[in-house]
């Protein structure tokens, strides 16, 4: 650990600029805002917590995640393709001496969380405290004795975007604890997998594990997720600005946080059709007696959940398909894929809106303008869990500002935001 004052000398001397470099995927004379965020992170604490400027602190930080392909893959134990972004959630943070974990995020109340009353809490759940508190439990599971220690936090992960700012946040405490409490024995794996109970068990929502290994491991990486308790990880090199593509995160604006029914029926139509055969997920459905069977998982499940069922084993092989693209140094193959498992999604998943009000298809439109503007250059398709919230593209750079004019005219200012792929996952930036 290191105290607040010297932290800021070191930082204004550029100890750490190479670190902070890596991290937010900027050149080192491009980083002066990013040494301020991480002094302004450390004065907040200082402020919240009534601390002097002696007071011992760490610095950590922890991604949001673009998912490449793989949509809605996770939760049945299939393949993905994930990555972690230059956007994330910064804590300045330190163990308190007490049995209470108090965390204090920019523009929330603190959260405060005994260390000692780690009961799920119905009225608690779809709340931050639900998800600290669930984080404490799985730490615990491990023979960890997690104490108490304050953070102060700011993130630039937008909530509702795709990016997994929930997940982002999971591994953030989980990398904190595992400093402070675990002499870092918890792998990037494990924290992932606790901050998937968390959040399912704790805090309510039924997803799968892509989100937190993308926020956790760092880069991208391709995961197969058929033994769930040892999904076999693989790290991918691949940089698409230096290939001339801007990698794209388009708003659409419309909230996806009160769209837990149909995240849900997503797993629980692929479900039904897995337990047609005795079978738990459909990565244990052997394909070829599910496509011979589809008269009958019709009057058993309904077609929308066999259509659902045959996007997942498409999209798993998709997946494959584009790690060998990526591997070969082939973009135009990948790309193809890409827009291939967003068609797949649109058609088959049904995840590019609820049409509640016909009115109102944020992600439809977006879709459409990318692809009349791109015209078979780059690539695009719904981003994350689909409903509402972003469209990810891929846009040659060289018209990237035009794409950005266009997209923002339609939806609003900053709509489209471009991203890097960050090669750190979730980590200590400073103890």
């Amino acid at each position: 650990m290191i105290s607040i004052e010297l932290l800021k000398e070191k930082l204004n001397m550029g100890e750490y600029d190479k670190k902070i470099s890596t991290l937010y995927c900027r050149d080192a004379d491009d980083i002066s805002y990013y040494r301020e965020r991480i002094i302004n992170v450390a004065d907040g604490f200082l402020k919240v917590f009534n601390k002097k400027s002696d007071s011992m602190i760490s610095i950590f930080s922890s991604p949001g995640r673009t998912e490449l392909g793989g949509n809605h893959t996770d939760h049945q134990c299939g393949k993905v393709l994930t990555g972690s972004v230059d956007l994330d959630t910064l804590a300045c943070a330190a163990p308190n001496g007490t049995n209470q974990v108090r965390i204090f995020s920019e523009g929330h109340k603190t959260v405060c969380v005994e260390c000692d009353c780690i009961d799920i809490i119905e009225q608690e759940k779809n709340t931050a405290a639900a998800l600290v508190r669930g984080m404490i439990s799985g730490i615990n599971k491990l023979g960890f004795c997690v104490q108490g220690f304050d953070a102060y936090t700011i993130s630039d992960v937008p909530g509702g975007s795709g990016l997994s700012s929930s997940a982002c946040f999971e591994v953030l405490i989980g990398v904190i604890i595992n400093s402070f409490f675990c002499d870092n024995k918890i792998s990037a794996v494990d924290i992932a997998k606790i901050g998937q109970y968390a959040e399912n068990v704790y805090y309510g929502k039924p997803s799968g594990l892509l989100d937190q290994m993308g926020c956790a491991l760092g880069g991208v990486v391709s995961i197969d997720f058929k033994d769930k308790n040892n999904p076999v990880c693989e790290k991918i090199d691949v940089d698409f600005a230096s290939a001339g593509y801007a990698l794209c995160i388009v708003n659409t604006g419309k909230d996806h946080s009160d769209l837990t029914s149909y995240y849900s029926a997503v797993t629980e139509e692929m479900k039904s059709i897995a337990n047609v055969f005795g079978k738990d997920y459909l990565c244990e459905v052997d394909e070829e007696s599910f496509y011979r069977d589809i008269p009958v998982l019709r009057s058993k499940t309904g077609d929308r959940a066999v259509l659902r069922a045959i996007h997942y084993f498409e999209e798993c092989k998709r997946v494959d398909k584009q790690v060998e693209a990526l591997k070969n140094g082939d973009l135009n193959e990948f790309f193809r894929l890409v827009v291939s498992s967003g068609q797949s999604s649109y058609m088959y998943l049904q995840n590019v809106d609820t049409y509640n009000d016909p009115r109102e298809q944020h992600l439809a439109l977006a879709l459409a303008v990318t692809d009349t503007y791109l015209n078979g250059s780059g690539a695009y398709r719904v981003h994350g869990g689909g409903f509402a919230g972003t469209i990810q593209a891929f846009v040659p750079i060289d018209v990237i500002n035009g794409y950005k004019r266009k997209i923002d005219a339609i939806f609003s200012d900053g709509a489209c935001r471009v991203i890097y792929i960050r090669s750190v996952g979730g980590c200590t930036v400073v103890e």
